[in-house]
């Protein structure tokens, strides 16, 4: 097995930058898991092929406002801090320590005492943040900020200051940035949207709940890695990134009545599927309840899927460790396959682009 199986030519011009006009509305390529065998469908269809009785479950992590676009205090240049994830626990509302990337880096060191300003819409400083160390394992120049605020939370000020970042490959996108949220989407904690769950409206979730499917979350807080591809020839022997997730007992409980009554569990995205299977218990023989736990769960061809029965994805980046979960679900080959009939077809690809169904 080698990396460039997982590689295939992604046409520019098929990397949606913009969500489709409905939700529901975009384009679904339903895949039979064993088989291989194709359809090309709406993604509302995706009712046809759901059962009473599966389980759907799904990421409901929301975007944060980690863009943070401001000036250097000083010489007023221009510069960007990401946020990562929270350093530690905050011991006051309005000053934490986080874990960033900066632009540009070179004047951004910590012992520098570089500090970064964000103004709100009306031009006041809402928020500052000060570089003050490296990040530990820093394997892309992370490092540590201390973000402070006047205002009464450094919440208020993120949502004052700071923009939902978007994956780096759409370019100039100035519509609605509540698009690249889920309708369902609840507390803040990651850095990139569960994409998958971009094509679920209220209604569509309602319609599958009246014809007997359930529905049902857990959390895992997406980093930016996910849009990581892998670098080694070997994909063996990369590392894949950490991410902290959550599996409720309700959800617990849910799988195991499923199982008990013969329905399918049907996982929304592969953050799903990773914190399903991650929360696997080989001793008990069931899935067991997670609160903020690490996974850094790497599925290859070859992995065993002790949980997820089937799989609601979208079309993912040439050479990435997701390319890597929907092949071991399935198989290489049927993969392959399938991104090469989607290109021909002319599907929207990526994060805003439309979605497959694997079962």
């Amino acid at each position: 097995m080698k990396t460039s199986d997982f590689d295939y030519d992604l046409p520019p011009e098929l990397i949606a930058q913009e969500p489709a006009a409905e939700r529901d509305g975009c384009r679904l390529l339903v895949m039979d898991r064993a088989t291989g065998a194709l359809e090309d469908r709406v993604f509302r269809d995706i009712a046809d092929y759901l059962r009473p009785g599966d389980l759907l479950v799904a990421n409901e992590t929301r975007v944060m406002p980690a863009r943070l676009l401001g000036a250097k205090r000083g010489t007023g240049g221009a510069a960007e801090v990401f946020l990562l994830r929270q350093h530690g626990t905050p011991t006051e509302n309005r000053s934490a320590l986080w874990e960033v990337l900066v632009r540009p880096g070179k004047r951004l060191k910590p012992g520098t005492g570089a500090v970064v300003d964000f103004a709100d819409a009306a031009g006041n400083v809402a928020l500052s943040a000060e570089i003050v160390d490296w990040a530990e394992d820093a394997q892309r120049g992370e490092r540590l900020a201390r973000l402070t605020t006047e205002l009464p939370s450094l919440d208020e000020a993120l949502h004052a200051v700071g923009h939902t970042p978007l994956p780096p490959y759409i370019k100039d996108y100035a519509g609605d940035e509540e698009l690249y949220q889920t309708v369902y989407s609840r507390r803040e904690s990651s850095a990139a949207a569960p994409t998958a769950g971009l094509h679920f409206t209220p209604q569509l979730i309602e319609r599958l709940r009246e014809q007997g499917v359930r529905w049902e979350t857990v959390e895992l807080e997406v980093g930016l890695d996910t849009f990581r591809i892998v670098d080694e020839d070997d994909p063996a022997q990369h590392t894949i990134h950490t991410e902290l997730y959550t599996v409720p007992e309700r959800t617990v409980d849910a799988i195991a009545e499923t199982r008990e009554r013969g329905g399918r569990v049907v996982a929304v995205g592969t953050t799903s599927v990773r914190s399903l299977e991650s929360a696997w218990d080989a001793e008990v023989g069931a899935v067991t309840p997670r609160e903020r736990e690490a996974t850094s769960l790497y599925l290859l061809p070859g992995s065993e899927f002790h949980v997820v029965d089937a799989l609601v994805t979208n079309f993912h980046v040439p050479r990435s460790t997701l390319m890597m979960l929907v092949s071991a679900f399935s198989s290489r080959e049927h993969i392959m396959a399938a991104y090469r009939h989607a290109i021909a077809e002319r599907y929207r690809l990526l994060s805003f682009g439309d979605a497959m169904f694997i079962a």
